[in-house]
Formats: C-alpha cells, sequence, structure tokens
C-alpha cells in the first residue's frame, strides 16, 4: 500500500486549494488589474508602474502579437532578459495574446540559445539589446521570423532612459555590436499597438502558459509544460502557505531572482501580482552595494533569493545597517539553505529565513517551512497543500520510517510532461501522476521533510553514500568560510573521495583547518580527503553552484590533503 504523505501546517494554512478559482491567468490578471488599478505593481531602477499601467501596455503588447505579427493561440514566444519593467509587459501581453512564454536565460551561449527557440518552435523573441549579438549568430537556424529589441532604459522617462541607455551602450559597453535588420523595436511594438483592436481569447485550465526550460545543471535543457492550471494551482499553493503573514495590497516583494526563473515567476510575479503587491525588481543582483543602495530606499516586506544570494548580503556592512522592521516573510530557495546562512539571517533581521523546495516541473513550489516556524531544523519543510507526496526505493517501493529515498510528487501543479518528449515524459510522471523528482529525501519524526541531495550529486565512497548537501552544510559553519562546494572525484582505492571547493573569508584558512573542523562533525569516509581553494564557484544567473562543472573540471587523479 503507497504510503502517501499530506500537508500539516498550523490551522489557519488550508490542506487543499481550488485551482479552478480562474479559468486562466489571464482571468487573475484581469481581476487583479481592475481591483489594485492605481496601486503600485513594479518599481525598476526608481521608476514605477502601476497596475493600470501595466493593463494598458501589455494590451497593447498582444493586440501588437495578434495583428501585426498575425501570432495564433499557441504559438511561442521567447523573453530573453533580465528584471525589467518591460518584463512583465512582455510576459502578460504574449499571454493575453493566448500565446505561450519561452522564457530563456539572457546569459545563454549560442548554442544554448540555439536549441531552447529551435526546441520550442519560438515564432517571436522579446530581447534585450544587450544579448541581441547572441541571437544574431543563430537566428537564421530557428524558427524565428519575428524580433522585438528593447533596452535597458526604454521603460524610463525619455531623459533618464536616454542617459541610461547612452551609459550601459557607450560607456559601460555593455551592447556587443549586432546586426539584426528586420528586427522591431519594443518601443514601436507598444506605439503601434496602442491603435490597434485587441481580441481576448478563450483560454481553459488546460491550455499552455509557459514551456519553462530546466536549468542547465543537470545537462541539456528540457522544456516543462505548464498549463494555466498548473500555475495558478502554484499560485493559490504559495498564498495558501505564506498569507497568514502578508496583507492582500500592502506588501513590497524584492525581486533580485530574475523572472524568467520559474521561483521568482511564481512566488515573486505571479504571487504578488494576485495579491495587489509590489515588485522591487533588482536588474543586477550581483552588485551587491547597487543593490543595498535599492533596498535603502523602500520599505520592504517579503524578499525571496537563494542561499548563495544571502550569504552576500549578510557579508556586506551596508546591509546590517538597513531597517528590517517592515520585513515578514523570507523565503530561500533554488539550492539548499546552509545553517549558518539561516541562522545569521535570523540574528540580524529578527526573522526566519523559510526555506522552500521545488523544481520546474512543478510550477515550481513542492514544499515550504511552515510560517510559525520556531528554529532551523535543516528541513524544506510540508508539502504545500493540495500536494501527495512519497519516498520510495529504486523499485518505487515505499521505505521505512525515517530512510532516505527518491522523492514522488503528485498534485494540480505538476506539469504536463516534457515539450517533444513523451520518452522522457514517461521516465518522469508514472501512470497515476506521480512525479519523479530525483532528489532524495527523508522525514523526520515530526513529519518534516529533509532533503538529503540529488541523486546525480551522490557520492559513493566505499560503497557508502555521501550526500554533498550535509559536507556543505558542515563545512560552511566554519566562520572563515565564504562559500563551499562537494564534489565526488575518482580515487583508485575507494571509487571516489570527497572533494570541496572553497571560498575564503578569511586568507588565514588552511586545508588542515577545515579537516580538523569536519572530523568533529562527520564520519570518517563522510570527511573531505581533496580541499581546493578557489576565488570563486561557477554558479547559474540565479546563484545556484554548478557541481557539474566542478566534477568535469576535476583531475583524475587528485592529490589528497593530509587527514
Amino acid at each position: 500500500m503507497e504510503k502517501v504523505w499530506l500537508n500539516r501546517y498550523p490551522s489557519d494554512v488550508p490542506a487543499e486549494i481550488d485551482p479552478d478559482a480562474h479559468r486562466s491567468l489571464i482571468e487573475m490578471f484581469e481581476h487583479s488589474v481592475q481591483k489594485f488599478a492605481d496601486q503600485t505593481a513594479f518599481i525598476n531602477m526608481g521608476q514605477v508602474m502601476t497596475f493600470r499601467k501595466l493593463e494598458e501596455r501589455s494590451r497593447a503588447f498582444a493586440a501588437y502579437l495578434q495583428n501585426e505579427l498575425k501570432l495564433q493561440k499557441g504559438d511561442r514566444v521567447a523573453i530573453m532578459m533580465p528584471n525589467l519593467l518591460q518584463y512583465p509587459i512582455a510576459l502578460f501581453g504574449i499571454l493575453r495574446a493566448g500565446c505561450v512564454a519561452v522564457n530563456v536565460n539572457p546569459l545563454y551561449t549560442p548554442r544554448e540559445l540555439e536549441h531552447q527557440l529551435t526546441d520550442s518552435g519560438a515564432k517571436a523573441i522579446v530581447i534585450v539589446s544587450n544579448f541581441a549579438h547572441t541571437l544574431e549568430k543563430v537566428v537564421e537556424n530557428t524558427p524565428v521570423k519575428h524580433v522585438i529589441l528593447t533596452s535597458l532604459g526604454d521603460q524610463l522617462p525619455r531623459a533618464k532612459g536616454t542617459l541610461v541607455n547612452f551609459v550601459v551602450k557607450y560607456v559601460k559597453k555593455m551592447v556587443p555590436k549586432y546586426h539584426l535588420p528586420d528586427a522591431t523595436s519594443m518601443r514601436n511594438a507598444l506605439r503601434r499597438g496602442r491603435r490597434m483592436q485587441y481580441v481576448k481569447p478563450f483560454l481553459k485550465g488546460d491550455d499552455v502558459a509557459f514551456l519553462q526550460y530546466t536549468g542547465g545543471t543537470t545537462g541539456l535543457a528540457k522544456g516543462a509544460i505548464l498549463t494555466h492550471r498548473n500555475m495558478l494551482a502554484n499560485v493559490y499553493q504559495a498564498k495558501g502557505t505564506y498569507q497568514p503573514v502578508l496583507n492582500v495590497g500592502e506588501e513590497l516583494v524584492v525581486t533580485a531572482l530574475p523572472l524568467y526563473h520559474v521561483f521568482a515567476l511564481t512566488v515573486n510575479c505571479l504571487l504578488f501580482i494576485e495579491m495587489g503587491g509590489q515588485n522591487l525588481l533588482i536588474t543586477n543582483p550581483r552588485d551587491i552595494p547597487g543593490f543595498i543602495k535599492e533596498l535603502q530606499k523602500y520599505p520592504f516586506t517579503a524578499i525571496t533569493g537563494v542561499n548563495t544570494l544571502f550569504n552576500a548580503l549578510l557579508h556586506n556592512e551596508d546591509f546590517h545597517e538597513l531597517d528590517f522592521s517592515n520585513l515578514r516573510l523570507t523565503v530561500g530557495g533554488g539550492m539548499a539553505v546552509q545553517r549558518a546562512v539561516a541562522e545569521s539571517w535570523k540574528k540580524l533581521t529578527g526573522k526566519h529565513l523559510l526555506e522552500g523546495y521545488g523544481l520546474t516541473e512543478c510550477s515550481p513550489l513542492v514544499a515550504a517551512y511552515p510560517y510559525d516556524l520556531r528554529d532551523y531544523n535543516g528541513s524544506i519543510g510540508l508539502p504545500v497543500p493540495s500536494t501527495e507526496v512519497r519516498i520510495v526505493d529504486e523499485n518505487r517501493e515505499d521505505v521505512a520510517d525515517n530512510q532516505p529515498g527518491e522523492l514522488l510528487v503528485r498534485g494540480p501543479q505538476v506539469m504536463q510532461g516534457y515539450w517533444n518528449r513523451p520518452e522522457a515524459t514517461r521516465e518522469s510522471i508514472d501512470e497515476d501522476g506521480w512525479l519523479a523528482t530525483g532528489d532524495v529525501v527523508q522525514f523526520d519524526d515530526d513529519g518534516f521533510l529533509h532533503i538529503v541531495d540529488r541523486k546525480k550529486d551522490m557520492i559513493l565512497v566505499s560503497g557508502f553514500n555521501v550526500y554533498p548537501n550535509e559536507v556543505e552544510d558542515v563545512v560552511a559553519l566554519h566562520d572563515k568560510v565564504l562559500e563551499v562546494a562537494a564534489i565526488g572525484q575518482p580515487d583508485e582505492n575507494s571509487g571516489e573521495v570527497v572533494k570541496i571547493c572553497v571560498v575564503k573569508k578569511d586568507p588565514s584558512l588552511t586545508r588542515d583547518d577545515l579537516i580538523a573542523h569536519c572530523r568533529k562533525h562527520l564520519t570518517g569516509y563522510k570527511v573531505p580527503r581533496v580541499v581546493e581553494f578557489r576565488d570563486e564557484l561557477p554558479k547559474t544567473n540565479v546563484g545556484k553552484i554548478l557541481r557539474r562543472e566542478l566534477r568535469d573540471e576535476a583531475p583524475k587523479a587528485p592529490q589528497k590533503a593530509s587527514a
């Protein structure tokens, strides 16, 4: 008999949500822009866009797609830009035209971009000029027929926007030369669209809203088919989980994670649109001093991020001077939140850093820590409303209590499958609707889920499983460590040994310091045998550390550190 776990949240968090409360994301959007018309929806580079302006501009863009470009319901349109006011205009314009949004990482190489555009069958792309040179190299090899260009300052007041675009292009030289003679500007598209008739398409819950491509940490990206119902369900699941600490129409969420990433797309953009909240869009979160200057201007009430982002903020002195009195919700996702970071965040802000867990294939939220958290316990919390989970062994049999195994998920947020990949879909989703996540988890005695690790990242030392997250968590507790990644490295005696790649916070840190520290907290076979100090660790644009790149770099015959 299947052992199925449901959520055990406080009584004011619903056990179930209604994924059909709205027929489509467009109906949800229309309801919000009418209800909160004159309230701020997005802020970027000091410029405010109200819900009313977002409605007007996205409607103009939808009309342009329908009339000028002759795009039909179900046609795919790619978006390739960082967090700018242009993003929600393009996003909701695409959805309102009945098209399917295809989010693209602006840092993609030409090869990666060509794969995604070709695989998705995108007919059009909205792209920031900074990355147009990448598109130029591959556009002729893709189905893309229409290119819509925008520049960073195009939604700012004319004088400021002109200055920003000049500085970006000619002073900072951030716009490499490109040649796309048939491209049109987004400004022109909006200007023309305002004079065109918009026809609202008939959309149902099972119509596709997004082809959301999986991150590049595990190989070739695949397009997860996410319907309007999938995304709506996850918005309501997130709302049910976090609403007890949020006030409708009164929140300001800091959106440093890129909106093209499914975490920020759902938890920041769509959730706070539904709740009438404000999104403070951070275009370049890697510029920590500039990021903190933006935070100084606004009484933010919520912030989301990944462990590396929170860690970077905590190590900046100016961040410690901010006013956190309005902060009600901090959510970490995308990668494991380390104990040292969670405890430092609580000490500084007085608020808990609530870890959430999800994956692209689940729109993405699967589990979250309850808002009434007392102390950090290293878990990802409980399944969100209307979500079932199982933990199984390699034969898909339920594991014994408190034993690790692969996490299976079933719920209204689970994707329909992978675009044009029926075999991969069958491997991931069984006939009963259970999605295999590829993550190794276990429950504790209180029913909280703990991520042990990705199956593919597991290190095998003399037949014993070593999970990188556990090693990284221990190493990160050392007060001279800034960042760490643990990987397996081939060894002729034990098959693999544990290797750690470390960025120092204190230059005096040595290999032997770390080995001694790990021996206090880890059993023998888990203790790193190889220590490599690096200036930085490879990361995705979201800030997730790329263990795969580190493994690919690893030499075949490692020089072992003293033990």
